[in-house]
Parts: structure tokens; sequence; C-alpha cells
């Protein structure tokens, strides 16, 4: 009885982790197609396998949209410290209000990609393509700063940049 009880344990985490592995190759599949479409492959691969919504995507379009939620995170997330980062920064405050608009326009831009995916994804793809248009704005506004909150905004642009062109990727892969 002990024997037959010990089998049938075994048995159900072999097949357990089957269903396990084969999801998570599955996956692991939609990000190389993600990332299939990206120049730096190693930024994509390491960004996507660390971002839990992408790993338990369960088709092309669950991961690119992922995709679209994180870059959009970050420019919501960027946008706020801009926003605060200009109170304590009088001088800078103008060019500050102009970086927070540029990234509040690519966190819309890229809402409005993930909407239109499914329907059209060359208009999800163009959505996320003028992103850069806001990050180069706010290059030219901050870049040759070099106080500390500037230099923040300059390495999170950078970083922006990376997402967007993971978007890019992600409208891509679906078919922009």
């Amino acid at each position: 009885m002990a024997s037959s009880s010990y089998s049938f344990v075994f048995v159900s985490v072999a097949l357990l982790l089957q269903l396990l592995l084969g999801s998570a190759s599955a996956s692991t599949k939609y990000i190389e197609d993600i990332c299939e479409h990206v120049n730096n492959k190693t930024f994509c691969v390491e960004t996507l396998n660390a971002y839990p919504p992408a790993v338990s995507a369960t088709g092309k379009f669950q991961a690119a949209k992922a995709v679209l939620r994180l870059g959009k995170s970050y420019a919501l997330k960027s946008a706020s410290f801009i926003r605060k980062a200009a109170k304590d920064k009088p001088s800078l405050m103008k060019q500050f209000k102009a970086c927070q608009d540029a990234y509040v326009h690519v966190a819309m831009s890229l809402k409005s990609a993930a909407s239109e995916l499914k329907e059209s994804p060359e208009t999800a793809n163009y959505d996320v393509m003028v992103c850069t248009d806001s990050t180069t704005i706010v290059k030219d506004l901050v870049g040759k700063n070099r106080d500390v909150a500037a230099k923040k905004v300059m390495t999170m642009t950078l970083k922006m940049e990376n997402l967007i062109a993971l978007a890019v990727g992600a409208t891509e892969a679906v078919g922009g």
C-alpha cells in the first residue's frame, strides 16, 4: 500500500513538472519572438524574463501587452519622479515640466498601442515609435545639465528608450 502511495506521488510530481516546464517553455518562446525584433537582445531577454506578466503570458499577444504595460508603468513612474524633481530644482522647473509632459505622452501612447494591438498592430507600432520623439525632447531639454536630478532623468530616458525598443519588438512580433 505504501509503495503505491509513493508511486502516485512520484507520478503526480512528474506530471506537474512536465506541465510547468511546458508552460515555461511556451512563455520563453513568446519572449524570444519579441526579442527577435530588438537590437539589444540581452536587455530584452533579461528584462522580460524578470517581468512576471511576460513570463506567465499564455500567448504572443498577451506577452506583447505585458511589454506595453511595463513601458507605460516606467513612463508614469519617471513622470512622477520628474514632477518631484521640478519642485526641488526651481531653476529647471520649466524644463522638467516639459520632460514630465513628454513622459506622460509616452505613457498615453503606450496605453493607446495596447488598446489597438489586436485590431491594428501597425497602428500600435506607430503609437510606440512616436514615443522616441518624446525621449528626444527630454534629452534635448536636460542632456547638458550636470546636476543630480538631470543626470537621473537622462539615465531614466536611456532606459525608457530600451523599453520603447522592446515595445516596438512586441508590436512587430504580433504583426505590426
